[in-house]
């Protein structure tokens, strides 16, 4: 699989070196990361009644779409092997990366184009997260789009379920249970299935446990879990309705808020967000960027979720200015063609999205 592609060379470049802070470039350990093969086993975390399931034979291939700025060689690479190694062929029509304009060059890139199925796109500015992603869905040829981080490995049979609910419902998002790749010994982690997205009015994205009365209600532990809000880094939607529904809102910089502004306008635009436990996914979490932020890391993300504020929430942004003061004085830019988009597309209302998605904040509104 690997014929034309020297990993040794690859992974040369930019390795740490003894004596060095192995956190200091990508805020996670380096050392211990590039000690760990490219290709490692992955304990199965699935339940086990995952392994009964059966899919339909005429799933639909997807384009898989991961960017990245200044990645470690290191975890870009296990990102790759992993879905090249836990992936049917038939179900990956290519693997587009995008560098955002990457410190190394062009070579991160182009070198792992001699990996089977991998594309190469580079940006020739500093974009961020969310109009990269735009540049690869707006590339991409197959009728599915899968969203990945840089620094992932997906777990076994990762994939089917996720397209599987896709090709049912096409105005579903779906995402995988993920699991805790440990930044400092890379250990893999499983999470738990009972969990889905939620927030607070800052717009601060925590994972919540299901209710007891939820739980009571899963009678299978197989079956998806509504979610109001993805966590963002990884999911998989149709390309179609990503497109009908605006794909991202590009005036967004570099990184964090466009999981709420998406998730609300799947939910408010007349789709659903899913979270399946027989789709597990590790995903690095660490206690920082490793990367710079030109306006800041605080100023770009109350921009972001400003915009998301005054395009999705309604009155309710006010609960958010409440928890957010800072964010009044802030530019957020020109928003009227998302809003002209959700006017055209008909979306219901903040409340309804509340009503039907998130109960307990019921109970917060009233308190304030």
């Amino acid at each position: 699989m690997l014929e034309g592609f020297d990993e040794r060379s690859y992974l040369s470049a930019r390795r740490w070196k003894p004596g060095d802070d192995p956190y200091t470039l990508y805020a996670f350990n380096q050392r211990e990361s590039e000690r760990i093969p490219s290709n490692r086993a992955l304990r199965d975390t699935r339940h086990y009644r995952c392994t009964t399931l059966r899919y339909d034979s005429d799933l639909p291939p997807t384009s898989i779409i991961v960017t990245f700025h200044n990645e470690a060689r290191s975890t870009l690479l296990r990102t790759i092997r992993s879905v090249l190694n836990r992936t049917p062929v038939h179900l990956i029509h290519e693997i587009i990366l995008v560098d955002d304009f990457s410190e190394d060059g062009e070579l991160d890139c182009q070198l792992l184009t001699k990996l089977p199925k991998v594309k190469c796109i580079r940006n020739n500015k500093r974009e961020g997260l969310i109009r990269s992603r735009v540049r690869g869905a707006d590339a991409a040829r197959a009728g599915v789009l899968t969203f990945l981080d840089s620094h992932c490995e997906v777990n076994k049979d990762w994939l089917p379920p996720l397209l599987q609910r896709i090709k049912q419902d096409p105005t579903r998002v779906v995402s995988p249970v993920i699991d805790i790749i440990n930044m400092d010994t890379f250990a893999y982690v499983a999470a738990s299935a009972d969990l889905r997205g939620g927030f607070d009015w800052s717009l601060h994205f925590k994972w919540e446990q299901l209710s007891p009365e939820q739980r009571a209600r899963r009678t299978d532990p197989t079956q998806p879990i509504k979610t109001p809000i993805i966590a963002g880094g990884l999911f998989v939607i149709d390309r179609s309705w990503f497109n009908h529904l605006g794909k991202y809102d590009t005036a967004m910089d570099i990184w964090g808020g466009e999981n709420f502004e998406i998730s609300f306008r799947v939910w408010q635009c007349g789709g659903s967000l899913e979270i399946l436990p027989c789709s597990r996914v590790g995903h690095v979490f660490r206690k920082k960027h490793p990367y710079i932020f030109p306006e800041g890391n605080a100023n770009t993300y109350i921009k972001n979720t400003r915009r998301t504020a005054e395009v999705w929430m309604d009155d309710f942004r006010l609960f958010y200015y409440s928890a957010r003061p800072a964010a009044r004085g802030k530019s957020y830019g020109d928003i009227q063609g998302r809003v002209d988009l959700r006017k055209k597309l008909k979306c219901k209302s903040f409340k309804w999205y509340l009503d039907n998605t998130f109960l307990c904040f019921k109970a917060k509104i009233q308190a304030l």
